[in-house]
């Protein structure tokens, strides 16, 4: 799919190409973002995660899951 050349030299700009992306190049932005500017709070989950510090929370949802316990979003 070919796209437009724009200039994007500041946020509005930026913020406009963005609002002006297909669903598809939508997601393809987010899975960028996602690999080259990961989010502190994703370091931090893995970390708690290697670390074991949520095993008791997942726990805890697998049960309440398996029991019937829990309720879609």
């Amino acid at each position: 799919m070919a796209m437009e050349a724009m200039d994007v030299n500041t946020i509005p700009d930026i913020e406009r190409a963005i609002d002006a992306l297909a669903p598809e190049q939508l997601e393809d932005l987010h899975d960028w973002l996602d690999q080259r500017h990961p989010r502190r709070i994703d370091a931090r989950l893995v970390s708690d995660l290697e670390a074991g510090r949520m095993d008791k929370a997942i726990c805890r949802a697998l049960e309440n899951d398996k029991n019937g316990e829990i309720r879609p979003l």
